[in-house]
């Protein structure tokens, strides 16, 4: 077997990825973590499975960074970023603008001259975008504050890695490096200053041609209508631009970044993203596995104190700078906590901006292998900066938290008491309230809770996991919990707490899924409801009628489908995690519930007369 064949080292990431992500997930260290612990060992470091030579898995680096930076791009609509102007200026400027100052220091300190100290500042003073926005999604923090300030510094990376690269040529102090680690650039026998005209130019002309030929192309594609073609012509595009940027000696992922940029606001975004989006994840994987797999060991084994040294730096020095500056925009210590340690990495672009420092003799080779190393590591290491900071550092400073005081209740007695006054939240309240039924609303978000007290209601902020307040709020006299929370671990806690201090209180609670429906149904709710279900159950229904049934037949299919589907469910309650019983009983309820419905159909015919629409059904057989 040919093992340096493409489709041999194919198959080596695609079994790393399938064995080692699913133990890390299992040990709880998240799939970026998988990932690249996959890449470390089947790298030409360790095993040796593939890329025998660090160019070649730099090779799967770059086409993987190419498409994710596609993507990313298309994210970057102009309006989005005026919105989110100021913490993307402010607090993203300050971040690369200090870190890449302290950085640049700390290197003319170890004896580099200033052009290579500046290269190196602004290229550690990245995080990794992948890595970062990765995390923070599979542990549902893209929301928070911490979510979303990451999310405006990263933006803030991306678009400055433009000048970087423009000015890293400016830089230049050494000798080219050699033919074969370049570009094929047709500029590079100019001047600094004039390469750097050229990249400019070429990126204006890029802008300009989005603009004004985009559109038109993809109207024409469109009238094709086939739904491939929008794939195949979006990656014609990102070449396109990645063979321009390449004339002019700027990187590939650059190119990628702008052609996403120009296709940002075209009416066709969407269609590209969802045609895209089945790569998105397995190409991040394969970055992912790639950085692991770069780590040079050998450089990591010469000398080991230099580079712990050197990683220690880099993260203490950004988690410093990231810590200081969330501080200033007053950021809550909890969020802050996640938001330093989320960022306190080097990136992707280190990978892209080193090569291009060595291309143009910015940086000798031997700096650069050390550092790239250094930065893998720093990237390798963030899922365990982030499992520190939840798990020791934010017990121990949750003291330290700015905490609002929770508002004193004086609804007197309801009979419903709504915690999570979210949007689910909301219709279930405001059901009740137009048929008489009074709620008090209970809300732990404070942002949410100022802004429901815009509109005119009057919610009340508190966490409901609270045992006095749940008090307060009247869970003595009331009939009703409802609980719509995202959380699963505290609605099951509210629900436990509810079934020990009130008995007589029926717990109402919203679940995202069948799985966690069975885990609050367990814990002593009385009633719950899966997120989509309801949803569905009313986009099937009108689907029905479309096809032909009366109103009322279909009204009919859904509420027994609902009934039995709820029943089924209670049932199969005291069967969850015993997998093989769960599952017989499961199916034989599943094929019950089927059988119901075709029986029921027989049966319509006899209620015709009965329907809601009866007039309408005798309009249309007098025409």
């Amino acid at each position: 077997m040919d093992t340096e064949s493409v489709l041999f080292q194919a198959f080596i990431f695609l079994l790393a990825a399938v064995i080692g992500v699913p133990v890390a997930k299992r040990l709880g260290l998240g799939s970026v973590l998988g990932y690249l612990i996959a890449g470390i060992v089947i790298g030409p470091f360790a095993l040796g499975l593939v890329g025998q030579d660090v160019g070649d898995i730099m090779h799967f680096a770059e086409f993987g960074v190419v498409m994710m930076l596609f993507l990313v791009g298309l994210e970057l609509n102009p309006k989005k970023l005026w919105r989110m102007r100021t913490p993307i200026l402010g607090l993203g400027g300050l971040q690369v603008v200090f870190t890449g100052i302290i950085i640049s220091l700390v290197a003319f300190a170890f004896g580099l001259n200033w052009q290579g100290a500046v290269a190196i500042g602004m290229t550690l003073a990245l995080s990794s975008t992948a890595i970062v926005l990765q995390t923070l999604s599979e542990k549902g923090l893209m929301k928070t504050d911490a979510g979303r300030s990451s999310f405006s510094v990263l933006l803030f990376q991306d678009i400055a890695i433009i000048p970087m690269l423009a000015l890293m040529p400016l830089l230049a102090t050494l000798p080219f490096a050699e033919p074969e680690v370049q570009y094929a650039s047709s500029i590079s026998q100019l001047h600094g200053w004039q390469q750097t005209l050229v990249v400019f130019a070429t990126i204006f002309l890029i802008i300009l041609a989005g603009r004004y030929l985009v559109q038109p192309i993809f109207n024409w594609i469109a009238r094709t209508g086939l739904r491939e073609i929008f794939i195949a012509t979006s990656l014609l595009l990102v070449i396109a631009i990645t063979l321009a940027m390449q004339w002019v000696g700027l990187s590939p992922a650059l190119g990628a970044f702008l052609a996403g940029v120009v296709l940002a606001e075209s009416e066709y975004r969407h269609e590209l993203e969802v045609g895209l989006d089945t790569f998105k994840s397995l190409l991040l994987g394969l970055f992912f596995i790639t950085v692991g797999a770069s780590i040079n060991l050998e450089i990591l084994f010469n000398d080991p104190k230099l580079i712990v040294m050197l990683l220690g730096l880099l993260i203490v020095i950004k988690i410093a700078v990231l810590f200081a500056l969330a501080k200033f925009f007053k950021m809550p210590i909890l969020e802050n906590l996640i938001f330093t340690f989320a960022l306190a990495q080097g990136g992707e672009f280190a990978f892209v901006l080193f090569s291009f420092a060595g291309k143009n003799g910015v940086l000798p080779q031997d700096v650069i292998s050390t550092l790239m190393v250094v930065v893998a590591l720093s990237m390798a290491l963030t899922p365990l900066l982030l499992i520190f900071c939840e798990k020791v550092l934010q017990p121990k400073f949750d003291h330290l938290a700015e905490k609002r005081d929770f508002d004193e209740i004086d609804d007197g007695e309801t009979p419903v008491i709504v915690a999570g006054y979210g949007r689910f939240g909301q219709i279930v309240s405001r059901l009740l309230r137009s048929q008489g039924f009074q709620t008090t609303l209970l809300e732990y978000d404070a942002v949410q809770i100022d802004l429901v007290r815009k509109f005119g209601t009057k919610a009340f902020y508190g966490d409901v996991t609270n045992l006095d307040l749940l008090k307060a709020a009247g869970a003595e006299e009331a009939k009703i919990v409802v609980l719509s929370l995202d959380n699963i671990d505290k609605a099951i806690l509210v629900t436990e707490m509810c079934r020990k201090h009130f008995p007589h209180l029926k717990v109402f609670a919203r679940a995202k899924g069948r799985r966690e429906a069975y885990e609050i149904k367990k814990a002593g709710a009385f009633f719950v409801m899966r997120e989509t279900l309801g949803s569905a159950l009313l986009l099937g229904r009108e689907a029905l009628v479309e096809l032909g049934f009366r109103k009322f037949q279909a009204q009919r299919a859904a509420q027994t489908f609902l009934h039995y589907d709820t029943k089924h469910m209670d049932e199969l309650t005291d069967l969850w995690g015993d997998e093989k019983q769960y599952i017989l009983a499961a199916t034989e309820k599943a094929e019950l519930l089927e059988a119901v419905l075709r029986s029921d159909i027989k049966d319509r015919a006899e209620m015709e007369t009965h329907a809601w629409d009866s007039k309408q059904r005798k309009e249309n057989e007098q025409t």
